[in-house]
Formats: structure tokens, C-alpha cells, sequence
């Protein structure tokens, strides 16, 4: 396999180019995705701008992609004031589809999630969970896994989406429940364990005492 992530020549120009700087990349023309980052990974870009602009543009990509690759990641730039909307048809696209959602909130951020996919690209994704329990990243996965219902697999979404412990407290309830594979159930009960008064039941008092600790440290 390439040890370059390929890159579609129509991302030329894409300020998220000049952010991959671990990883090699290079234009090949045979590809039919945006980015290919493995031999069975691959990312389609689109910004929630331009979406808004052509709503039609990426069924039609998804039309040229067909059943190509495994792992199939929509990657969104977020840069619309209002994007829960764009965001919950985008969702279902990615459901009927079978895409992963991933959201960036800078050409930066769009950058690093191609990258990380293809340093990850022969690890399997547990992997990426498995570094040591000091890396703070795990740590705050863990934080958030105290709360009932919240498994792994939604802590590391609700942190690419929202990338910080801070952001995550400080969202919506709605916006919550946007994150795929959360969905309106646990987004209810993750906000509520993370706004609940300190002095309602124990468990809770010791929940939010787990959060903080992590938070300190």
C-alpha cells in the first residue's frame, strides 16, 4: 500500500492540505473519493457552506463512490453559525450510507482527522483507545464513560466533535444528540448528568466529583 494518504486532484486548493504534515500526501488522479487514507479507508470533504450551497453535490458523490472501501468517512467542516440542521440530514445521509461522520471546526482540525486515520490506518481502532492511561485524551474518555449509558466508542465521538471536556459541558442538549451513534435518549441523560446540582443523590455527587478530578488533573 501507499505510504501517502492519495488526494483528489478536486481538493486542490483546500487549506486543509497544508495542515497534513505527519504523513506524506500526493494528488493521484484515479482517485474517486476526496482522500484515500488505507487500502480500505477512505474520506469524501464537504463543507457545510457549500452543502448549503448544493445540496445536491454530495448524493452525487456518493453515487461515483458506490460500495468502494470499508471505512468511508464523511469528513464535515463546520463553518455555518447555525449547523444543526445541515448537520441532522447530514447523519442520516451518513446512516443510509454507511459513513462515518466526523466534524472539524477548522481546515486544521479537517487536517489532523485525515492524518490520524492514516497513522492508524494497519492498528485496529482499539487501539487508538489502548495508548497509556496518562494520555489525557483517555483520560477524559474515561471521565465520561462514568456516566451511565456512555460507552467508549460515544466518549471518543463526543470528544472529535466537540474537542474539548469544556465544549462538551457547555453544548446543548440538541446538539448532543447529534453526535453519531448518541442519539436523543443518552444525549438527555449525558446533559443532565452533567448539569444536575451537585446535591441530588450520591451517585451523582460522586459522578461529578470523578468528572472534576479528571478535569484537575
Amino acid at each position: 500500500g501507499s505510504n501517502s494518504v492519495l488526494v483528489s486532484p478536486k481538493q486542490r486548493g483546500n487549506p486543509l492540505l497544508k495542515s497534513i504534515s505527519n504523513v506524506p500526501w500526493e494528488f493521484d488522479d484515479s482517485v474517486v473519493p476526496d482522500y484515500v487514507m488505507g487500502r480500505t479507508t477512505c474520506a469524501l470533504f464537504l463543507s457545510l457552506r457549500y452543502h448549503n450551497l448544493k445540496p445536491d453535490y454530495i448524493n452525487e458523490r456518493l453515487k461515483q463512490l458506490g460500495k468502494m472501501y470499508d471505512l468511508r468517512v464523511l469528513l464535515v467542516q463546520v463553518d455555518m453559525k447555525e449547523p444543526y440542521n445541515p448537520l441532522k440530514h447530514l447523519t442520516r445521509v451518513c446512516l443510509l450510507a454507511d459513513l462515518t461522520l466526523m466534524l472539524a471546526w477548522s481546515p486544521e482540525e479537517a487536517g489532523r482527522i485525515i492524518e490520524t486515520y492514516k497513522i492508524f490506518e494497519h492498528k485496529p481502532p482499539d487501539l487508538i483507545m489502548e495508548r497509556q492511561e496518562s494520555d489525557p485524551h483517555v483520560k477524559l474518555v474515561n471521565a465520561l464513560t462514568c456516566i451511565r449509558s456512555v460507552n467508549k466508542t460515544d466518549a471518543t465521538t463526543l470528544l472529535s466533535t466537540f474537542s474539548s471536556l469544556g465544549k462538551i459541558i457547555n453544548a446543548s442538549q440538541d446538539s448532543l444528540g447529534l453526535c453519531p451513534g448518541l442519539g436523543p435518549q443518552k444525549a438527555s441523560r449525558l446533559y443532565k448528568t452533567l448539569h444536575l446540582p451537585f446535591l441530588k443523590e450520591g451517585k451523582v455527587v460522586k459522578r461529578k466529583v470523578g468528572i472534576a478530578k479528571f478535569l484537575k488533573d
